[in-house]
This record gives C-alpha cells, sequence and structure tokens, in this order.
C-alpha cells in the first residue's frame, strides 16, 4: 500500500450515522426566543429581585450594588467558559457533556451528579415558592378560613401538575408560557421598583454609587455580599440543555446564555439600588418576611401574583434541563436506559418527566405534612441547589481550556477566564460552606456531600462493571444520514449536506482542493465537536 493512500485513509472523514445520538428529540426546531426564555426563567428575575436585594444588603451595606456588579462580572466571565462548548458542541446534557470533553468520564460525573442536585432541589424550591406566594396571595385576600397549609400546598401540588404537563406536551410550548409568564412577573417587578424610585426621589445617591473605601473591612463586605448576589444568577447557563432542539445552536445558545445574564444584573442593580435608598433592609418582595412588617412595605396583590408566576416559570425551565440531564444519561446508560426514551408524538424524555416530577413534587408536601415551617425548608433547598451549580460551574470552567487546547484552539482568553473563575467559585463555594455552618445549618453542605459521595460510588460500580460505557460519557448531537440526505421524492437536504461538506474538508489533505466555502451555519455539530464553519 502506498504512502498516499495511507494517508488519504487517515485523514478520511469519520462515517455518517443512521442517526444522531439525541435522536427522538424534536432537533432544531427552536427559535431564538424559547431558547432565551429558558435561561430567563430559569434564573427568575422577578422572584430574585424580591430577596436579593435584602440578603446583599444584610451583608455590603450602602456597598450592595458593588456587590451585584462583583456578582455579574464572574457571571460573565463562567458564561465565556460556557460559550466555549455551546459555540462547537449541542448537547441536551449541556455542562455534564461539556466537561467530559475536557476533563473526562469522572470529572464529567461529578458535574453531572452536581446538576442534578441542582436542577432537582431548584425545581423543588421553585415549586415550594410559588406555593408560599400563593398561600401569602389568599392571605392577603382575605381567605383564611381554612388552615393556613391547605392552600400552600394546593398550589404546589396544581404547579407541579402543570409543570409535568408541559414538559411532556413539548419545549416549545412550556418554553412560550414560560416566557409569557416571567415577562408578565418582570413587568410587574418593574412597575412596583419604578414607582418606589420615583417616590423617593431620582436624584442619584451618592452613598451608593461612590467606589467603597480601600479599607479590608469595606472590601470585605463587598465580597461577602456577592455571595448571596451570585446565587441570583443561578440557572442561566440552561439554555445550554436546548442545544440540539435549537435551529441555529451555536449562535442563539451563546447569546442567550450571555443576554440572560446582562439583563438579569441590569434588573438586579434597580432592585438593589431601589430598596436600600428606599430604606427597606428587610426585603420589598421576600416571602420569609415577619408577619408583623409595615403594612406600607407589603407588596400590590398583583405583585404577589407575579412572584408566584415567577416561580412556576423557574419550576418549568429547571424541570426542562433536569430531565435532558437524565435524557443524556440514560442514553449513555449511566442511569436506567428507560430514562433516554422519547415520546413519539412530542420528542420529549417523558419518561423522565414521569418517574422524576412526582418526586419532586412529594418531597415538600411530605415536610409539610410533618409540620415543618415551609419557608425554612424554602431556604435550606436554595443553599442546597447554590452547592451544586457552584461546583458545576468550576467543573466546566476548569474543563475549557483543556478542551481547547486538546483541539489546538488554545488563546490566552479562555486561560485568563478559567484562571479568574476557578479559584473565585472555590472561594463563593468555601464562604457559602461557611456561611451554613456558621448559622447552624451544617445538614446543608453535609447533605451535598452525602449525595454526591453516593453519585460517585455509582460511577465506580458503573466503571467496574462496563468501562466502556462509562468512556462513552459526553453524548450529544451529531450530523447523520437523515440529515445529508432525506427523501420526499427526490428532495436533498441542503442544510445537512453543507454541514457534511465542512466536515469533510477539514479531514482532507493540507494539499487536497477544498469545495467553495459555505455561508450557511444551521446544521448540527460535526462529528469532532467544533463548531461548523
Amino acid at each position: 500500500m502506498s504512502a498516499t493512500s495511507t494517508a488519504a485513509q487517515a485523514s478520511s472523514p469519520p462515517p455518517l450515522r443512521d442517526n444522531s445520538p439525541v435522536a427522538g428529540l424534536d432537533r432544531r426546531s427552536l427559535g431564538p426566543l424559547p431558547v432565551l426564555a429558558q435561561s430567563v426563567s430559569a434564573v427568575a428575575p422577578a422572584a430574585a429581585m424580591a430577596t436579593t436585594p435584602a440578603l446583599v444588603t444584610a451583608q455590603a451595606g450602602t456597598s450592595a450594588v458593588w456587590s451585584v456588579a462583583l456578582a455579574a462580572l464572574l457571571a460573565l466571565l463562567v458564561t465565556a467558559c460556557v460559550r466555549t462548548f455551546s459555540i462547537r458542541m449541542a448537547a441536551p446534557g449541556a455542562l455534564y457533556s461539556f466537561t467530559a470533553k475536557g476533563l473526562g468520564p469522572a470529572a464529567a460525573f461529578a458535574c453531572g451528579c452536581a446538576l442534578l442536585i441542582g436542577y432537582g432541589v431548584l425545581t423543588m424550591a421553585a415549586l415550594t415558592g410559588a406555593g408560599l406566594y400563593a398561600g401569602q396571595l389568599f392571605a392577603r385576600l382575605g381567605l383564611t378560613a381554612w388552615p393556613p397549609q391547605l392552600p400552600v400546598a394546593l398550589a404546589l401540588l396544581a404547579a407541579g401538575t402543570v409543570t409535568a404537563y408541559f414538559l411532556v406536551r413539548g419545549v416549545r410550548l412550556s418554553a412560550g408560557l414560560a416566557l409569557c409568564l416571567e415577562a408578565a412577573s418582570i413587568v410587574l417587578a418593574l412597575a412596583f421598583f419604578t414607582v418606589l424610585l420615583i417616590r423617593h426621589g431620582l436624584h442619584p445617591d451618592m452613598r451608593q454609587l461612590a467606589p467603597p473605601s480601600s479599607s479590608p473591612v469595606a472590601l470585605g463586605s463587598v465580597v461577602a455580599g456577592a455571595l448571596p448576589a451570585f446565587g441570583a444568577f443561578i440557572g442561566f447557563e440552561s439554555a445550554t440543555v436546548l442545544g440540539a432542539e435549537a435551529r441555529r445552536p451555536f449562535l442563539v445558545v451563546g447569546r442567550a446564555v450571555r443576554w440572560t445574564v446582562v439583563c438579569s444584573a441590569a434588573l438586579y442593580l434597580l432592585a438593589t439600588y431601589t430598596q436600600v435608598l428606599a430604606g427597606v433592609g428587610d426585603g420589598v418582595l421576600s416571602p420569609l418576611d415577619d408577619s408583623g412588617r409595615r403594612a406600607a412595605m407589603r407588596l400590590p396583590v398583583l405583585l404577589d401574583l407575579g412572584i408566584a408566576i415567577s416561580f412556576f416559570a423557574c419550576a418549568m425551565a429547571a424541570g426542562t434541563a433536569l430531565v435532558r440531564l437524565l435524557f443524556s444519561m440514560g442514553r449513555e446508560r449511566m442511569t436506567p436506559r428507560r430514562l433516554g426514551s422519547t415520546h413519539p408524538t412530542h420528542g420529549t424524555p417523558h419518561i423522565a418527566v414521569l418517574l422524576v416530577l412526582p418526586v419532586l413534587v412529594l418531597v415538600p408536601l411530605g415536610l409539610l405534612a410533618t409540620g415543618l415551617e415551609l419557608r425554612t425548608v424554602f431556604a435550606l433547598m436554595l443553599n442546597l441547589c447554590t452547592y451544586g451549580f457552584l461546583a458545576a460551574y468550576a467543573l466546566v470552567c476548569l474543563a475549557a481550556p483543556v478542551f481547547l487546547h486538546r483541539i489546538g484552539e488554545l488563546t490566552r482568553g479562555p486561560v485568563a477566564a478559567t484562571a479568574v473563575c476557578v479559584p473565585s467559585l472555590l472561594l463563593v463555594l468555601g464562604a457559602h460552606t461557611q456561611r451554613n455552618v456558621s448559622a447552624g445549618n451544617a445538614l446543608v453542605p453535609g447533605l451535598f456531600a452525602l449525595l454526591m459521595g453516593a453519585g460517585w460510588v455509582w460511577f465506580l460500580l458503573a466503571r467496574r462493571r462496563d468501562p466502556e460505557r462509562v468512556g462513552a460519557i459526553g453524548v450529544y448531537d451529531e450530523t447523520s444520514a437523515a440529515d445529508v440526505l432525506h427523501r420526499s421524492g427526490d428532495v436533498l437536504d441542503v442544510r445537512g449536506l453543507a454541514a457534511y461538506a465542512r466536515t469533510v474538508a477539514r479531514h482532507l489533505p493540507a494539499d487536497a482542493p477544498h469545495p467553495p466555502p459555505h455561508t450557511a451555519n444551521t446544521g448540527p455539530a460535526p462529528s469532532d465537536g467544533r463548531q461548523a464553519r
């Protein structure tokens, strides 16, 4: 065999699959708005505007806006690391699959376990929040003839049932509903804060706008305030789970993630500035308020409704991300294979929905039935899911430069972003643990460690039984034969053919003539994981 033929075989493109590894999902069906709605709803800006400013102000005082700005900067740096993968891969496993391409199966499964905790507990917290605000709404309307737990339980059960229905029916329907609900709740919150701002004067408050002093105490308070502020951005990356279902994933997903952080930061800065200006130290929208708070600071009924709606939209978005993560693990057989099944009509992971959502509803209902204060349970759930997201963000940021080095595209920017993000996230994680322990909440970090340990045992057993299965972690959407040429009569799918042509071009020898460039960038991810160019 000649050297030329040997080189040609070595450079030949990989064969096309008959089907994509994520076949069954409603691939390439979503426009930009549903993808954006996924990230925005998971963040739940209206609900975060309710609770975050009070928590930040308690740590940073009048420098709270600087704490929010610092947290937004860190979130944007994490976004840059996530974008490293989102412009090259379309994976329903999102950060879990991304980490696999950089750090390998073990770190990827750790990231997956952290995300399962994050999305699962966030879904429970959002459903609980919707129930809490619904109960508060009934109380404001004077509907108190029944036990106070009953409206909360009924609202939580109804929210969970409706969430499961929309998750089975399809992401286009659920994302559209979530976008409308979240937009309405943001408008209501903005109207309230605008009125509050006008009432206290439009002149700039230099106490807040002036940079904090350079003393260690002042800077330490700003950093301490950035911890709860960063928690308000959690979930911004969840649009990445819709990469396989977006029409132009390499363009749309990254933009959705970035603009979610930017717009959320603007809303949080407004809410924080306004509440500090108004001297509201206990949070005008907080469901954790004492019942004896001044009547003048209570929310109107419409705002209570708006925040309940925001939590409901958050539950749908977090549930969407959770079931797609389980779908990816099911396709890889890291979890029961049935979780990788999809609905024959709606193209959704319906088995995962029907198995997981009842548990996420019954857990808070069970805690409510035991007589526990649901507001305390709500706060503990938010604390627990924060651990999961912080761990997952640290792992994917660490994976980004390793991945770029492997494919020969490493530059200084991703290295610098990782050098800032990973130590900062670990510092935030440590501070979060210290705050919980000092407040007597050692149960939260202990429970997180226990759940992660259980996941690690599962991984070790899977690796011992089937090493090849573990090595396949990191499934993502790939070009298939059906994408390149599918016949309805003799119709050629030009977008699929163009995507495959670009894949073939990269495998040609350097001295081989290349086909003319194509301008389309709408096909699925090529088989080597790089962006189609």
